[in-house]
């Protein structure tokens, strides 16, 4: 079955109507509604009119009957000929250009199918959780959200920004732990304005939280056996000048790990010194031990990305 001729709704142009031949689209359009007096077909050619050939005097040869066919021939093949150049017009480049074929409704010829919509905008713009940053408020800071870590969740220390994804079976006392955790909070326990200072009395509260005896008086690895100074020094966080240490820590159950302390000066508020705290299990399941520099390098102040800081950066003014 094929459309009839018609002026049916535009596929390309929805808000004009455009006229179907019955075989391919024209390039004749109008908008809705409008009168047309002529209604036919407009690249119909007009049909040829009848021709009298004269018959020239029976020579009694039938020469006479045979010109007259030949001349009505002619022009039946002439007429063929201009319609078919009509009915290929191509887009110009030689190729015939693609045609929708209508399909209207039986009440009314002119509606034709919409064209499908366009994808909203929306669909493709990242949400707020897309960010590759975790933000502390309290602390105005920004930590960098590396390939390997999460956000914190079912975690019952407030001071957690982020961990490695999911848990595994403590190796000593009943529990879950993880093989990393970052921690950021706001010292106030004590007077102390050095950084270094801060940082040096502070390692050793971490190393026996995360691998000795956490806060609920459990010991999910039996114990610190021993531990070792890896590296300490000055160092630039946020655009200011901070101090860290690094243990190595060695369990009586399972591989042990390393404890980072870092204190340096807000860049908001009272400019109080902040402390972040590094865990990382060692050997294979624990995440790169380069990850404590990655995240140090990548802390911006809250609403300054283009502040530098982090490991082997210059060390500035902390006022």
């Amino acid at each position: 079955m094929t459309t009839p001729p018609g002026w049916y709704r535009d596929p390309s142009a929805p808000h004009l109507e455009r006229w179907w031949d019955g075989t391919a689209w024209t390039e004749h359009h109008r908008t809705p509604g409008t009168q047309q007096q002529q209604q036919q077909q407009p690249y119909a050619q007009p049909a040829p009119m009848a021709q009298t050939v004269p018959m020239p005097a029976s020579d009694g040869s039938g020469r006479a009957k045979a010109v007259a066919l030949s001349t009505a021939a002619a022009v039946l093949v002439a007429a063929i000929v201009t319609g078919a150049v009509v009915l290929s017009k191509d887009d110009g480049d030689g190729v015939p250009e693609a045609r929708t074929v209508p399909t209207p409704t039986a009440s009314d010829p002119a509606n034709a199918p919409s064209p499908p919509s366009e994808p909203s905008e929306s669909a493709s713009k990242p949400s707020a959780d897309d960010s590759d940053a975790v933000v502390d408020e309290l602390n105005g800071i920004t930590l960098p959200l590396l390939d390997g870590w999460a956000r914190p969740e079912n975690v019952s220390d407030e001071d957690v920004v982020m961990t490695t994804p999911g848990t595994y079976d403590c190796p000593g006392d009943d529990g879950l732990c993880r093989h990393g955790t970052v921690l950021s909070r706001t010292v106030t326990a004590n007077d102390e304005k050095s950084t270094a200072a801060l940082a040096k009395d502070d390692i050793a509260d971490a190393a026996d939280l995360a691998y000795d005896r956490n806060k609920i008086d459990e010991r999910p690895f039996h114990g610190i056996t021993s531990h070792r100074l890896v590296e300490q020094g000055p160092v630039a966080v946020a655009g200011r000048a901070g101090y860290f240490v690094r243990w190595r820590v060695k369990t009586e159950a399972g591989p042990g790990g390393y404890v980072q302390s870092m204190a340096f000066p807000s860049s908001v508020g009272s400019e109080s010194l902040v402390m972040v705290r590094y865990v990382f299990d060692a050997g294979a399941e624990g995440p790169p031990l380069a990850d404590m520099d990655r995240i140090t390098k990548g802390i911006r102040p809250v609403g300054d990305e283009d502040t530098s800081g982090g490991v082997g950066s210059d060390i500035g003014p902390t006022r």
